[in-house]
């Protein structure tokens, strides 16, 4: 009995949730701070140099309660992402295995690990986009506008129509294949390393050292990032709205329609940096 509870898509995407939660908690005005810098922008007398110039200046403006702007929304919104997403998974990993008749006691490939993953990410971003849109508008918001969830969603519909709720949807399913691109980098860059050690040891049989399986793993992280991460700039802009203000002094440079859009606008003014939008 108690195996078939520990197993179960329910359980897992409870544990799962929990843990996503108390993370997000540990770091929100990082990433407060971090999606404010992604949405400023370059040409703004007042906009920030950096993380440490950003969290000086909300700091001295709103106070800590800045740092934690729509902090209820985006626990909501990583409590359900987690849940969805490790349901997901474990929903179709577990049907996976009935299908294929691989055994409960054996692992599955990697191929198939990071395609249950990204399959599983795509579907629970098709449920839980909205709330990651409403928790950036209320991050981005002013001291002077501090929108319930439910002003937000109103607003949004009002505006927009009511798929202006799964804005930044194309990049975000961009987003769900960087798991798979870390892990093509790495194996390329691991079966390169032995096969260099095994010439130069005559070792059919060589193994990556701990120091340099870390190596190749940074190495597949940072490339994976440097590919995705304008996409993520692309994903925060398309989901937060300019003030009025905004709109008034940077006109067009700050209206977007669509992921290329924002690519183009953001490279045009601040060129490949822009695209990068997190410095210390």
């Amino acid at each position: 009995m108690s195996n078939a509870l520990a197993s179960t898509p329910a359980i897992d995407a409870l544990s799962g949730s929990a843990s996503s939660v108390l993370a997000l908690y540990l770091i929100y005005p990082l990433d407060t701070i971090k999606v404010r810098y992604q949405v400023q922008n370059s040409k703004d007398h007042h906009a920030y140099s950096g993380i440490f110039d950003a969290f000086k200046k909300i700091l001295a403006s709103e106070g800590l309660q800045g740092l934690y702007r729509g902090l209820g929304s985006s626990l909501i919104n990583q409590a359900t992402t987690g849940y969805i997403y490790f349901y997901f998974y474990s929903y179709i990993k577990t049907n996976y295995r009935r299908i294929t008749k691989v055994e409960a006691n054996k692992g599955l490939s990697t191929l198939a690990e990071l395609a249950i993953g990204a399959v599983s990410g795509m579907l629970c971003q098709c449920f839980t986009l909205p709330l990651n849109v409403i928790a950036t508008r209320q991050q981005t918001s002013s001291s002077k506008s501090q929108e319930s969830i439910v002003d937000v969603i109103r607003e949004i519909i009002e505006i927009d129509g009511i798929l202006g709720l799964w804005k930044g949807f194309k990049p975000t399913m961009v987003l769900c294949i960087n798991p798979a691109i870390t892990y093509g980098v790495f194996e390329r860059t691991k079966t390169m390393l032995l096969e260099r050690k095994s010439k130069n040891t005559d070792i059919t049989s060589a193994y990556l050292l701990p120091s340099e399986a870390f190596a190749a793993g940074a190495l597949s992280k940072t490339l994976a990032t440097v590919v995705t991460y304008p996409y993520i700039t692309a994903k925060t802009r398309l989901m937060w709205r300019p003030s009025k203000e905004e709109v008034e002094k940077f006109g067009d440079d700050v209206i977007y329609k669509d992921t290329t859009d924002v690519l183009k606008k953001t490279f045009k003014i601040a060129g490949v940096a822009g695209l990068y939008k997190v410095k210390f």
